[in-house]
């Protein structure tokens, strides 16, 4: 893929609009999702838009343009999402849960959003590593700083580290998608279905919420403490 990246494209296009570009984008999404690959031409996705490739480069520089500008689309929403939950009058323990199933149904209705992270932070540019970066990252590990600091304010959470936090979480949703052909050929699980989604949901729930509610015991200590 070349290295004429164009990172002006908005993260999100006008909503409602036509627009080439955003054919373009949903063509190379469905794709994706059908083929259950990032591994798509710029013919393919040219002839699923019905768009002629050469725009490709005029909207988006290249392929790795297009690419990185369909994560920060998806991403965009996602982001949305967090500023809104944080903001809701609802205790962090209840936040937290939503979050945690809020991720896995992100990655379960994206299923190539891991791969192109993947992909864009390690086998791409610096530049578009920068971008993800950016867009993806640096929002969600701020958006757990200040939820798990809400929570150990409000009682509710042991002091947990940011950083291991994200890397817990999203690390583990990220190998439930990523890792799972690798499983299928070990172990024959099947594709990640809604019902797999819930059964990880809960799992996700008890294993961390287990390891970071405060008990009433701790609770007792803090306040006499």
């Amino acid at each position: 893929m070349g290295s004429q990246l164009n990172t002006s494209v908005p993260n999100r296009l006008p909503g409602g609009k036509n627009t080439t570009a955003e054919k373009l984008l949903v063509a190379a999404s469905e794709l994706m999702i059908e083929r259950s690959s990032i591994e798509v031409s710029l013919s393919d996705i040219a002839q699923k838009s019905g768009v002629n490739a050469a725009l490709v480069k005029y909207h988006f520089g290249n392929k790795d343009g297009l690419l990185l500008a369909l994560l920060a689309r998806d991403a965009a929403t996602e982001v949305t999402q967090l500023e809104y939950l944080l903001a809701q009058p609802i205790a962090p323990t209840a936040k937290l849960r939503l979050h945690i199933a809020g991720i896995i149904r992100a990655y379960h209705q994206f299923p190539y959003m891991n791969r192109l992270i993947h992909y864009l932070l390690h086998e791409s540019s610096a530049e578009a590593a920068d971008e993800v970066s950016k867009f993806f990252v640096a929002p969600l590990l701020d958006f757990h700083r200040r939820l798990l600091a809400e929570g150990v304010k409000a009682g509710e959470f042991r002091a947990i580290d940011p950083v291991l936090f994200y890397t817990s979480l999203i690390g583990a949703c990220d190998h439930l998608f990523f890792g799972r052909h690798a499983m299928s050929r070990a172990t024959g699980v099947g594709p990640v279905t809604e019902e797999v989604c819930r059964q990880y949901i809960r799992h996700m729930e008890a294993l961390i919420c287990g390891g970071m509610l405060m008990t009433n015991t701790e609770k007792v200590v803090g306040i006499t403490g």
